[in-house]
Protein backbone atom coordinates (compact mmCIF):
# COMPACT_ATOMS: atom_id res chain seq x y z
CA UNK A 1 0.00 0.00 0.00
CA UNK A 2 1.04 3.61 -0.41
CA UNK A 3 2.29 5.07 2.87
CA UNK A 4 3.21 8.49 4.20
CA UNK A 5 4.98 8.68 7.57
CA UNK A 6 4.47 12.07 9.22
CA UNK A 7 7.58 13.94 10.27
CA UNK A 8 7.99 15.53 13.69
CA UNK A 9 7.56 18.97 12.12
CA UNK A 10 4.37 17.89 10.32
CA UNK A 11 2.89 16.44 13.51
CA UNK A 12 3.62 19.69 15.35
CA UNK A 13 1.96 21.67 12.55
CA UNK A 14 -1.06 19.37 12.52
CA UNK A 15 -1.54 19.47 16.29
CA UNK A 16 -1.45 23.30 16.26
CA UNK A 17 -4.18 23.32 13.60
CA UNK A 18 -6.28 20.78 15.53
CA UNK A 19 -5.99 22.79 18.73
CA UNK A 20 -7.29 25.85 16.90
CA UNK A 21 -10.20 23.98 15.32
CA UNK A 22 -11.12 22.24 18.59
CA UNK A 23 -11.40 25.64 20.31
CA UNK A 24 -14.06 26.59 17.76
CA UNK A 25 -15.93 23.29 17.55
CA UNK A 26 -16.70 20.84 20.37
CA UNK A 27 -17.71 18.06 17.99
CA UNK A 28 -16.17 16.66 14.82
CA UNK A 29 -19.76 16.42 13.52
CA UNK A 30 -20.55 20.10 14.09
CA UNK A 31 -22.32 21.20 10.86
CA UNK A 32 -20.19 24.33 10.72
CA UNK A 33 -17.03 22.25 10.95
CA UNK A 34 -18.21 19.85 8.25
CA UNK A 35 -19.01 22.86 6.06
CA UNK A 36 -15.54 24.38 6.59
CA UNK A 37 -13.59 21.12 6.76
CA UNK A 38 -12.08 21.51 3.30
CA UNK A 39 -10.93 25.04 4.18
CA UNK A 40 -9.19 23.74 7.30
CA UNK A 41 -7.95 20.72 5.36
CA UNK A 42 -5.97 22.93 3.04
CA UNK A 43 -4.02 24.18 6.04
CA UNK A 44 -2.59 20.70 6.58
CA UNK A 45 1.06 20.16 5.55
CA UNK A 46 1.50 20.26 1.78
CA UNK A 47 3.02 16.76 1.66
CA UNK A 48 -0.16 15.36 3.26
CA UNK A 49 -2.40 17.24 0.83
CA UNK A 50 -0.41 16.03 -2.16
CA UNK A 51 -0.42 12.44 -0.89
CA UNK A 52 -4.22 12.33 -0.54
CA UNK A 53 -4.78 14.27 -3.76
CA UNK A 54 -2.68 11.73 -5.68
CA UNK A 55 -4.64 8.90 -4.06
CA UNK A 56 -7.88 10.50 -5.25
CA UNK A 57 -6.93 11.59 -8.75
CA UNK A 58 -4.40 9.02 -9.97
CA UNK A 59 -6.14 5.85 -8.73
CA UNK A 60 -2.77 4.14 -8.54
CA UNK A 61 -2.64 0.52 -7.37
CA UNK A 62 -3.51 -0.89 -4.95
CA UNK A 63 -6.21 1.62 -3.93
CA UNK A 64 -5.07 1.80 -0.30
CA UNK A 65 -3.22 4.68 1.36
CA UNK A 66 -1.87 4.87 4.90
CA UNK A 67 -0.83 7.95 6.86
CA UNK A 68 1.09 6.94 9.97
CA UNK A 69 3.19 8.45 12.73
CA UNK A 70 0.57 10.65 14.39
CA UNK A 71 0.92 10.35 18.18
CA UNK A 72 -2.01 9.20 20.33
CA UNK A 73 -2.17 9.97 24.07
CA UNK A 74 -3.54 6.68 25.40
CA UNK A 75 -4.47 8.20 28.76
CA UNK A 76 -6.23 11.17 27.20
CA UNK A 77 -8.54 9.13 24.96
CA UNK A 78 -9.68 7.01 27.91
CA UNK A 79 -10.92 3.44 27.81
CA UNK A 80 -12.40 1.72 24.78
CA UNK A 81 -16.20 2.26 24.80
CA UNK A 82 -18.49 -0.67 25.50
CA UNK A 83 -20.97 0.43 22.81
CA UNK A 84 -21.36 3.11 20.15
CA UNK A 85 -24.51 4.27 21.95
CA UNK A 86 -22.47 5.58 24.90
CA UNK A 87 -20.94 8.62 23.18
CA UNK A 88 -20.02 11.39 25.67
CA UNK A 89 -21.11 14.99 25.04
CA UNK A 90 -17.52 15.93 24.18
CA UNK A 91 -15.31 13.15 22.85
CA UNK A 92 -11.95 12.63 24.61
CA UNK A 93 -10.58 11.91 21.12
CA UNK A 94 -12.04 15.12 19.66
CA UNK A 95 -8.82 16.27 18.01
CA UNK A 96 -8.22 12.86 16.43
CA UNK A 97 -11.78 12.82 15.10
CA UNK A 98 -11.32 16.31 13.69
CA UNK A 99 -8.15 15.15 11.94
CA UNK A 100 -10.07 12.25 10.39
CA UNK A 101 -12.61 14.79 9.10
CA UNK A 102 -9.91 17.09 7.72
CA UNK A 103 -8.08 14.25 5.98
CA UNK A 104 -11.40 13.04 4.58
CA UNK A 105 -12.30 16.51 3.31
CA UNK A 106 -9.36 16.31 0.91
CA UNK A 107 -11.04 13.33 -0.74
CA UNK A 108 -14.68 14.48 -0.68
CA UNK A 109 -17.63 14.94 1.69
CA UNK A 110 -18.29 12.81 4.75
CA UNK A 111 -21.45 10.72 4.53
CA UNK A 112 -23.63 9.07 7.19
CA UNK A 113 -26.70 6.82 7.41
CA UNK A 114 -29.72 7.34 9.63
CA UNK A 115 -29.91 3.54 10.00
CA UNK A 116 -26.29 3.16 11.11
CA UNK A 117 -24.89 4.16 14.51
CA UNK A 118 -27.74 6.60 15.21
CA UNK A 119 -26.97 8.72 12.15
CA UNK A 120 -23.48 9.70 13.33
CA UNK A 121 -20.84 10.63 10.76
CA UNK A 122 -17.92 9.34 12.83
CA UNK A 123 -18.41 5.71 13.84
CA UNK A 124 -16.82 3.82 16.70
CA UNK A 125 -15.51 0.36 15.83
CA UNK A 126 -14.86 -1.85 18.85
CA UNK A 127 -16.09 -5.23 20.13
CA UNK A 128 -19.53 -5.22 21.76
CA UNK A 129 -20.71 -7.92 24.14
CA UNK A 130 -23.40 -10.00 22.48
CA UNK A 131 -22.09 -9.26 18.97
CA UNK A 132 -19.22 -11.76 19.09
CA UNK A 133 -20.60 -13.91 16.26
CA UNK A 134 -22.42 -11.27 14.18
CA UNK A 135 -21.40 -9.98 10.75
CA UNK A 136 -20.74 -6.54 12.21
CA UNK A 137 -17.69 -4.36 12.81
CA UNK A 138 -18.51 -4.78 16.49
CA UNK A 139 -18.09 -8.56 16.34
CA UNK A 140 -14.93 -10.28 17.51
CA UNK A 141 -14.84 -14.08 17.46
CA UNK A 142 -16.43 -14.26 14.01
CA UNK A 143 -14.49 -13.63 10.81
CA UNK A 144 -15.83 -10.39 9.32
CA UNK A 145 -16.17 -11.36 5.68
CA UNK A 146 -14.51 -9.08 3.18
CA UNK A 147 -16.79 -6.73 1.27
CA UNK A 148 -17.09 -3.30 -0.27
CA UNK A 149 -18.71 -0.92 2.20
CA UNK A 150 -22.54 -0.73 2.00
CA UNK A 151 -22.40 -2.62 -1.28
CA UNK A 152 -26.20 -2.99 -1.33
CA UNK A 153 -26.79 0.75 -1.73
CA UNK A 154 -26.41 2.92 -4.87
CA UNK A 155 -25.09 5.83 -2.76
CA UNK A 156 -22.37 3.87 -0.95
CA UNK A 157 -19.14 5.73 -0.23
CA UNK A 158 -16.24 6.20 -2.63
CA UNK A 159 -13.70 5.88 0.18
CA UNK A 160 -13.66 4.31 3.62
CA UNK A 161 -11.43 6.04 6.17
CA UNK A 162 -10.36 4.43 9.44
CA UNK A 163 -8.21 5.76 12.25
CA UNK A 164 -6.68 3.51 14.90
CA UNK A 165 -6.77 4.67 18.52
CA UNK A 166 -5.90 1.35 20.13
CA UNK A 167 -4.98 -2.18 18.99
CA UNK A 168 -3.01 -3.93 21.73
CA UNK A 169 -3.83 -7.36 20.32
CA UNK A 170 -2.70 -6.50 16.78
CA UNK A 171 -6.04 -7.49 15.28
CA UNK A 172 -5.69 -7.48 11.52
CA UNK A 173 -7.88 -5.59 9.10
CA UNK A 174 -8.07 -7.62 5.90
CA UNK A 175 -7.93 -6.02 2.47
CA UNK A 176 -7.78 -7.30 -1.08
CA UNK A 177 -8.49 -6.58 -4.72
CA UNK A 178 -8.99 -8.56 -7.93
CA UNK A 179 -6.21 -9.51 -10.30
CA UNK A 180 -8.02 -8.74 -13.51
CA UNK A 181 -5.45 -10.56 -15.63
CA UNK A 182 -6.55 -13.81 -14.01
CA UNK A 183 -10.18 -13.43 -15.12
CA UNK A 184 -11.33 -14.24 -18.65
CA UNK A 185 -12.98 -11.54 -20.80
CA UNK A 186 -16.19 -13.59 -20.76
CA UNK A 187 -16.21 -13.75 -16.97
CA UNK A 188 -15.73 -9.99 -16.79
CA UNK A 189 -18.53 -9.46 -19.33
CA UNK A 190 -20.93 -11.52 -17.20
CA UNK A 191 -20.00 -9.62 -14.03
CA UNK A 192 -20.81 -6.35 -15.84
CA UNK A 193 -24.39 -7.56 -16.38
CA UNK A 194 -27.22 -6.89 -13.84
CA UNK A 195 -27.64 -10.51 -12.76
CA UNK A 196 -26.73 -10.26 -9.06
CA UNK A 197 -28.32 -9.01 -5.85
CA UNK A 198 -26.96 -7.80 -2.50
CA UNK A 199 -28.99 -7.52 0.71
CA UNK A 200 -28.45 -4.77 3.32
CA UNK A 201 -25.81 -5.78 5.84
CA UNK A 202 -26.51 -6.29 9.55
CA UNK A 203 -25.47 -2.78 10.62
CA UNK A 204 -28.50 -1.23 8.84
CA UNK A 205 -31.16 -3.59 10.22
CA UNK A 206 -33.74 -2.60 12.84
CA UNK A 207 -32.34 -4.99 15.44
CA UNK A 208 -29.25 -2.78 15.66
CA UNK A 209 -31.01 0.58 15.85
CA UNK A 210 -30.62 3.11 18.66
CA UNK A 211 -33.31 4.05 21.19
CA UNK A 212 -36.02 5.58 19.02
CA UNK A 213 -37.78 7.10 22.08
CA UNK A 214 -34.93 9.65 22.36
CA UNK A 215 -35.91 11.16 19.00
CA UNK A 216 -38.39 13.89 18.17
CA UNK A 217 -41.59 13.05 16.32
CA UNK A 218 -40.21 14.07 12.91
CA UNK A 219 -36.98 12.15 13.55
CA UNK A 220 -38.95 9.04 14.48
CA UNK A 221 -40.93 9.32 11.25
CA UNK A 222 -37.71 9.67 9.21
CA UNK A 223 -36.17 6.66 10.93
CA UNK A 224 -39.33 4.62 10.40
CA UNK A 225 -39.25 5.55 6.71
CA UNK A 226 -35.57 4.58 6.53
CA UNK A 227 -36.19 1.13 7.94
CA UNK A 228 -39.12 0.63 5.61
CA UNK A 229 -36.74 1.30 2.70
CA UNK A 230 -34.14 -1.06 4.14
CA UNK A 231 -36.75 -3.78 4.66
CA UNK A 232 -37.92 -3.43 1.04
CA UNK A 233 -34.33 -3.64 -0.20
CA UNK A 234 -33.80 -6.70 1.98
CA UNK A 235 -36.99 -8.44 0.84
CA UNK A 236 -36.63 -7.68 -2.85
CA UNK A 237 -33.12 -6.47 -3.76
CA UNK A 238 -32.68 -5.10 -7.25
CA UNK A 239 -30.59 -6.90 -9.81
CA UNK A 240 -27.22 -5.20 -10.20
CA UNK A 241 -23.87 -5.75 -11.85
CA UNK A 242 -20.89 -6.62 -9.68
CA UNK A 243 -18.50 -4.74 -11.96
CA UNK A 244 -18.89 -1.29 -13.51
CA UNK A 245 -16.75 1.39 -15.14
CA UNK A 246 -13.88 0.53 -17.50
CA UNK A 247 -13.71 -3.12 -18.55
CA UNK A 248 -9.90 -2.97 -18.60
CA UNK A 249 -9.78 -1.79 -15.00
CA UNK A 250 -13.24 -2.29 -13.50
CA UNK A 251 -14.74 -0.96 -10.31
CA UNK A 252 -16.29 -3.57 -8.04
CA UNK A 253 -19.39 -3.78 -5.84
CA UNK A 254 -19.53 -6.98 -3.82
CA UNK A 255 -20.48 -8.46 -0.44
CA UNK A 256 -20.52 -12.28 -0.74
CA UNK A 257 -22.00 -12.93 2.72
CA UNK A 258 -25.14 -10.95 1.82
CA UNK A 259 -25.52 -12.07 -1.80
CA UNK A 260 -28.15 -14.54 -2.94
CA UNK A 261 -27.03 -17.79 -4.56
CA UNK A 262 -27.96 -17.78 -8.25
CA UNK A 263 -29.67 -21.15 -8.48
CA UNK A 264 -31.35 -20.28 -11.78
CA UNK A 265 -28.29 -18.66 -13.37
CA UNK A 266 -25.37 -21.07 -13.26
CA UNK A 267 -23.26 -18.99 -15.62
CA UNK A 268 -23.49 -15.89 -13.42
CA UNK A 269 -22.84 -17.93 -10.27
CA UNK A 270 -19.70 -19.42 -11.79
CA UNK A 271 -18.46 -15.96 -12.77
CA UNK A 272 -19.12 -14.66 -9.25
CA UNK A 273 -17.36 -17.69 -7.72
CA UNK A 274 -14.32 -17.03 -9.90
CA UNK A 275 -14.17 -13.40 -8.77
CA UNK A 276 -14.51 -14.39 -5.11
CA UNK A 277 -11.75 -16.99 -5.49
CA UNK A 278 -9.59 -14.39 -7.22
CA UNK A 279 -10.02 -11.85 -4.41
CA UNK A 280 -9.44 -14.53 -1.76
CA UNK A 281 -6.06 -15.22 -3.37
CA UNK A 282 -5.12 -11.55 -3.12
CA UNK A 283 -6.32 -10.93 0.44
CA UNK A 284 -3.84 -9.75 3.08
CA UNK A 285 -3.93 -8.49 6.65
CA UNK A 286 -2.73 -5.28 8.29
CA UNK A 287 -2.74 -4.64 12.05
CA UNK A 288 -3.36 -0.91 12.31
CA UNK A 289 -1.43 0.84 15.07
CA UNK A 290 -2.41 3.91 17.14
CA UNK A 291 -2.02 6.99 14.97
CA UNK A 292 -2.56 5.11 11.70
CA UNK A 293 -5.09 6.59 9.26
CA UNK A 294 -5.99 4.25 6.42
CA UNK A 295 -7.99 5.18 3.32
CA UNK A 296 -9.55 2.45 1.19
CA UNK A 297 -10.92 3.02 -2.31
CA UNK A 298 -14.36 1.43 -1.93
CA UNK A 299 -14.68 1.00 -5.70
CA UNK A 300 -11.48 -1.01 -6.03
CA UNK A 301 -10.67 -2.67 -2.70
CA UNK A 302 -12.55 -4.95 -0.32
CA UNK A 303 -11.96 -5.06 3.42
CA UNK A 304 -12.86 -7.20 6.43
CA UNK A 305 -11.36 -8.25 9.76
CA UNK A 306 -9.81 -11.38 11.22
CA UNK A 307 -11.45 -12.91 14.30
CA UNK A 308 -10.04 -12.27 17.77
CA UNK A 309 -10.88 -12.83 21.42
CA UNK A 310 -12.17 -9.59 22.93
CA UNK A 311 -10.99 -8.78 26.44
CA UNK A 312 -13.81 -6.35 27.37
CA UNK A 313 -11.52 -4.67 29.90
CA UNK A 314 -11.50 -1.18 28.40
CA UNK A 315 -8.43 -1.79 26.24
CA UNK A 316 -9.83 -3.63 23.22
CA UNK A 317 -9.16 -2.60 19.64
CA UNK A 318 -10.76 0.79 18.94
CA UNK A 319 -11.05 2.47 15.56
CA UNK A 320 -12.87 5.52 14.30
CA UNK A 321 -14.48 5.13 10.87
CA UNK A 322 -15.94 7.52 8.28
CA UNK A 323 -17.53 7.20 4.85
CA UNK A 324 -16.48 9.67 2.17
CA UNK A 325 -18.27 10.44 -1.09
CA UNK A 326 -16.86 12.37 -4.03
CA UNK A 327 -20.34 13.62 -4.96
CA UNK A 328 -22.79 14.29 -2.14
CA UNK A 329 -25.30 15.78 -4.57
CA UNK A 330 -26.16 12.45 -6.17
CA UNK A 331 -27.90 11.38 -2.92
CA UNK A 332 -29.87 14.64 -2.51
CA UNK A 333 -33.27 12.93 -2.83
CA UNK A 334 -32.45 10.77 0.19
CA UNK A 335 -31.19 13.56 2.50
CA UNK A 336 -33.29 16.03 4.51
CA UNK A 337 -31.50 19.11 3.14
CA UNK A 338 -28.74 20.02 0.72
CA UNK A 339 -26.33 20.48 3.64
CA UNK A 340 -27.25 17.33 5.57
CA UNK A 341 -24.72 14.52 5.03
CA UNK A 342 -27.04 11.80 6.40
CA UNK A 343 -28.96 9.45 4.10
CA UNK A 344 -32.39 8.37 5.35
Amino acid sequence: MNQLVLSTEEITEIKALLSEVARRHNSAEDPDLLSDACVYGHELPRRVRKFLNNFKTLESPPGISLISGYTIDDNKIGTTPTHWKTKPAISPSLEEEILLVLFGSLLGDLLGWLTQQDGHIIHDVMPIKGHEHEQLGSSSEELLWWHTEDAFHPYRCDYLAMMCLRNLDNVETTMGYPDWAELSPRTIDILFEPRFSIHPDESHLEKNKSDITKRTGSQQLMLKSSYEKINRMNKDPEKISVLFGDRKSPYVRIDPYFMDPLKDDEEAQQALDQLIKNIDANLFGKALQPGDFIFIDNYRVVHGRKPFKARFDGYDRWLKRANITRDLRKSRATRSSNTSPVIF
